[in-house]
């Protein structure tokens, strides 16, 4: 399983392409934290990548979404290890986070949203200019983007990073990949 092929299985079961986005983003950060961790890039990045490819598919339903997203990871070549990162992703399921690649998944799906969102309401609507600070000061107005879970994002301390230096090394990531995410 290449990253290609897995890409062009996102953009064939993915149609909204701000999802796409996310995913790019989410593999972004993972990249990121295997390598600050010492754990494997490629394995972290394409979990990312994948997370939420089931999500049109099930319609947002919270009940199967990342069931049938582990499922399709398989079927993809994904290993069990991954699938279970994106299985457990999902609280519904109340599949417990074991490994390290189970939490920095969990904490770094909904960064990408606070950061998206941070860097829209900038008069730019640029990553580049963004800074940490900033994403920060947003974090702590609970309605900017809402729906950036701030305690699963919190729960970077698991993988023992202080907050800023998690939303630091997100928002490094995904600047690296602006023009993909059109940001």
């Amino acid at each position: 399983m290449t990253r290609k092929e897995l890409l062009d299985s996102v953009n064939q079961n993915v149609e909204n392409k701000n999802l796409v986005k996310h995913m790019l983003a989410t593999e972004a950060i993972m990249r990121a934290l295997a390598r600050r961790l010492g754990e494997d890039e490629e394995e972290w990045g394409l979990t990312g990548l994948l997370h939420d490819i089931d999500v049109e598919l099930t319609g947002e339903n919270m009940s199967t979404h990342s069931k049938l997203g582990a499922d399709l990871a398989r079927e993809l070549g994904a290993s069990e290890v991954m699938a279970h990162a994106i299985l457990s992703h999902n609280e519904a399921h109340g599949v417990p986070r074991e490994t390290k690649l189970d939490k920095a998944l969990f904490c770094a799906d909904p960064l990408t949203g606070l950061i998206t969102a941070a860097a829209l309401v900038r008069p730019d609507k640029k990553l580049a200019g963004l800074e940490a600070k900033s994403v920060l000061k947003r974090f702590k107005q609970k309605s900017f983007a809402a729906g950036a879970n701030r305690e699963q994002i919190s729960q970077c301390s698991e993988l023992e990073f202080e907050l800023d230096e998690f939303v630091e090394l997100g928002l490094e990531a995904m600047k690296a990949i602006a023009d993909e995410l059109g940001l």
